[in-house]
């Protein structure tokens, strides 16, 4: 099937990637930021051996030459799946702590590809709806087509600067193919919220992702006085983002492509009451069962064909993935 490298391998979405890349045959090697977050990995998945599933270490995504030596393998990767982002707590300064390293950690793995890993033939790059969204003025459906209008100096605005992180880092991948040439094409999956189930070996309520925490809160009572602005109206589920990434190795006609990938909109009322339907017993958790809806009835739509012709994602819907997610969550104790 091939050799795969994929980036930041303890990440909510990589992590489900891991199963799906080993499930569909390939030699897969993650990077992780320390030891022991590549033996939970490792741990978690006992059937694989050292030739199918390992690890190598890259502290600091964004530090110059990365991953030179993390992207050297023998016998050689076909196809790099990039899925880390830059990790820091503190972002006192927009471009240094942010704009920055989200960039330079994007181009600094397509260099190190170019410069190190000449037998690359395509490489993913887990990009945002944040990179298409107008949020100033909607488009009235969105798609690949679009592209947050974003500037350098909105970007120092601390409301836009995640947004502009991932447009501009998105935008420097393609740019990097078009001047430099390389012997690889790249592909870009763009999810918007994503929900879905927490794997067993990342489970820790500190560690759940952005939008997965909207469901603790929500079954841990937080909301039980009201639901706060749903904000962006559509998501996915994690599970269909990860077949993405790896539908885009598999598929020939993905390269060169971006992916839209979401099931469509919703709110946070409709994942109210999903998880009032399938957990009676949270009922006194949760926000009364008359809590409006704030999802406007002219919200944006989405066109999300492409990601269902050519890699032939069939999405699940919000009853399964909110199920499954509280699910997760109540196992950990949320």
């Amino acid at each position: 099937m091939g050799k795969v490298l994929l980036t930041g391998g303890s990440g909510f979405i990589a992590a489900h990637i891991v199963d799906i890349l080993l499930a569909h045959g390939f030699d897969t090697v993650v990077t992780v930021r320390s030891d022991e977050k590549g033996q939970r990995i490792l741990k978690a998945h006992p059937d694989a051996s050292k030739e199918k599933l390992s690890y190598v270490i890259v502290k600091d995504v964004a530090a110059e030459g990365a991953f030179d030596e993390a992207v050297k393998s023998d016998p050689p990767f076909d196809y790099v799946l990039h899925t880390a982002s830059p990790f820091h707590f503190n972002v006192q300064d927009p471009v240094k702590d942010f704009l920055d390293p989200a960039i330079k950690g994007t181009t600094g793995i397509l260099k190190a590809i170019k410069a190190y890993a000449p037998a690359v033939k395509r490489v993913v790059v887990t990009s945002s709806f944040a990179a298409i969204i107008n949020p100033q003025k909607h488009a009235e459906v969105y798609s690949e087509k679009n592209w947050n209008p974003v500037t350098w100096e909105e970007a120092l605005d601390s409301s836009q600067t995640y947004r502009a992180s991932k447009t501009f880092a998105e935008k420097a991948a393609w740019d990097f193919v078009e001047k430099e040439k390389p012997g690889f094409d790249i592909a870009t999956i763009n999810p918007p919220l994503v929900f879905g189930p927490v794997v067993h070996y990342l489970n820790s309520l500190d560690a759940i992702n952005t939008s997965n925490q909207r469901i603790s809160n929500l079954i841990q009572g937080n909301y039980k006085d009201g639901l706060p602005p749903t904000a962006t109206f559509l998501w996915v589920d994690v599970r269909d983002v990860a077949l993405a990434h790896v539908r885009a190795i598999e598929v020939p006609e993905a390269g060169g492509q971006r992916f839209f990938v979401t099931s469509g909109s919703y709110s946070n009322k409709d994942v109210a009451d999903v998880v009032r339907k399938a957990f009676p017993e949270l009922e006194d958790k949760l926000p009364p069962r008359d809590a409006p809806s704030d999802k406007p009835a002219d919200v944006y739509g989405y066109d999300n064909k492409k990601s269902i012709e050519v890699l032939g994602i069939q999405y699940r819907s919000l009853e399964e993935s909110v199920t499954d997610t509280a699910k997760s969550l109540l196992s950990i104790g949320a």
